[in-house]
């Protein structure tokens, strides 16, 4: 719970998100549950109602609750990766084609959130987080650099695990059970910082994928994976 001192600095929109996420995670709101219209939490907690609609509208994208058109607004049932989304790591996706996979390490730290970050994470400043740089191998060749930050609220002994034995999707997947995700992939020329990672020249191109995961209604992760052009491809079937 929230200290007063923290309450009064929280965003209004927010304060209400938190409310309904206590009471469902609380057990106090179960699965199919209508939760109280967008006026009567606007009058609780002396907002407007565009407000309360924004914090409504932003739990039902995260597939936290669901909006019925003239019925009313209900709690979501749970998705996790087995009927939400399959997200595999890179190293079964390696192993998928009998390849050997690899890992190096190349940065590992505790970080306090910036104010871009901090916004991207749904919390406040100075929020604690972890970062971690991991170049990926498919037999000793390097096809992935994953830059990631992670939320130490979801995952606390995210600095203690050893990922060279694991990677920090696989660890996630079990502390932060999926419950939703948001990526965009676009094509960059690669940064000298990167193609050095990756044994390329600077500014070849490269295929970015950048995924937000969730989970129990937070921001779980956000990373940035980056494969170099002539050597990767996104594949996927429905």
């Amino acid at each position: 719970m929230k200290n007063q001192d923290d309450r009064k600095s929280t965003p209004a929109f927010q304060r209400i998100k938190d409310y309904v996420l206590e009471q469902i995670h609380g057990g106090n709101w179960n699965e199919g549950d209508a939760i109280p219209a967008e006026h009567a939490l606007a009058e609780t907690f002396n907002v407007s109602r565009m407000t309360a609609n924004r914090a409504l509208r932003e739990l039902a994208a995260d597939q936290v609750l669901i909006r019925v058109q003239g019925s009313g607004t209900y709690v979501a049932p749970r998705k996790y990766q087995a009927t939400l989304i399959e997200i595999r790591s890179i190293a079964q996706e390696i192993e998928a084609r009998g390849h050997r996979h690899r890992s190096e390490l190349h940065l590992l730290e505790r970080c306090k959130a910036s104010v871009p970050l901090a916004a991207q994470f749904e919390s406040q400043a100075g929020h604690i987080l972890f970062h971690s740089t991991i170049v990926h191998l498919e037999n000793d060749v390097a096809i992935q650099v994953e830059d990631r930050w992670v939320n130490s609220a979801v995952a606390p002994d995210y600095l203690q695990q050893d990922f060279g034995s694991t990677t920090p999707n696989e660890y996630l997947m079990q502390v932060a059970p999926l419950q939703g995700v948001r990526y965009s992939i676009e094509a960059q020329s690669a940064p000298r910082e990167i193609a050095e990672m990756l044994k390329i020249h600077a500014g070849d191109p490269c295929l970015v994928l950048k995924r937000k995961t969730l989970t129990r209604g937070q921001v779980a992760s956000i990373a940035t994976m980056w494969h170099p052009g002539s050597r990767y491809q996104f594949t996927g079937s429905f």
